[in-house]
């Protein structure tokens, strides 16, 4: 049966908000994600058993503990939670791991923020905006982040997720960055973290070293970038539609 899986019955969380971190154009929602989760040192609260997710299992460098390929992290202090993903969502899996996870946030009275990259060739700071399902207009309001500045639409598994979001009338924020099409992007990633999650959230993170270690990071996370660029449907990406 699909379900989030919790293993900490000892983390008490009251109404949290939750930061969604799929892998998408610029790796912007995964990078915002993960600098989260080592920032403040997260615990691994809960694993992802919905249907269509890979089944692989996933370890990292120095740790010999194998893992599943999308978890749930929390922070009790901030009353936090990032959903972190070390593989893409097929297309085939987004309706039903939609399904899975949204229930879950509407049971555990969660307010999700998803993150997504708008192909952008910029010059000079991200530019980002911000969409909103149920009361999340308000929040985008109070946290002073501007409405989109043209007609689009968000693909892929966090697509998915915010249009189950709207369908069952929960509250959710979607935060739409500028980023690159082609490389892992860390300062759009910042952006999202500074100007985006931080205001909503009010957990201040230092970005700095995100820019200090961008060229690091676009090396370590440019076989990923590559699997996305030619994943259709499994990378999340905002789009214009090419209408007002």
């Amino acid at each position: 049966m699909a379900h989030v899986e919790v293993h900490r019955d000892d983390i008490e969380l009251d109404a949290p908000t939750l930061v969604e971190g799929l892998p998408g154009v610029g790796l912007v929602g995964k990078l915002a994600a993960d600098h989260l989760v080592d920032a403040f040192d997260m615990v691994h609260y809960g694993t992802a058993r919905c249907e269509g997710l890979p089944e692989i299992a996933v370890y990292s460098e120095g740790d010999p503990d194998v893992r599943s390929p999308v978890r749930v992290y929390a922070d009790t202090e901030r009353d936090l939670l990032v959903l972190q993903s070390d593989a893409p969502v097929s297309p085939e899996a987004a309706e039903s791991f939609a399904g899975c996870i949204v229930d879950w946030f509407r049971g555990n009275d969660v307010t999700p923020l998803f993150l997504s990259g708008m192909p952008s060739e910029r010059d000079g700071t991200p530019s980002l905006y911000g969409i909103a399902t149920g009361d999340g207009a308000g929040l985008l309001e109070e946290a002073d982040v501007p409405a989109p500045t043209e007609s689009g639409a968000i693909t892929g598994p966090t697509g998915a997720l915010v249009h189950e979001a709207q369908r069952v009338g929960l509250t959710s924020v979607g935060l739409v960055v500028e980023a690159d099409p082609q490389f892992p992007d860390p300062e759009a990633a910042g952006a999202l973290l500074d100007a985006g999650i931080a205001p909503l959230t009010g957990a201040d993170v230092d970005t700095a070293d995100l820019a200090e270690q961008a060229e690091e990071i676009r090396q370590t996370k440019a076989q990923l970038a590559q699997r996305m660029q030619g994943g259709g449907e499994e990378s999340t990406s905002a789009r214009p539609l090419g209408f007002q």
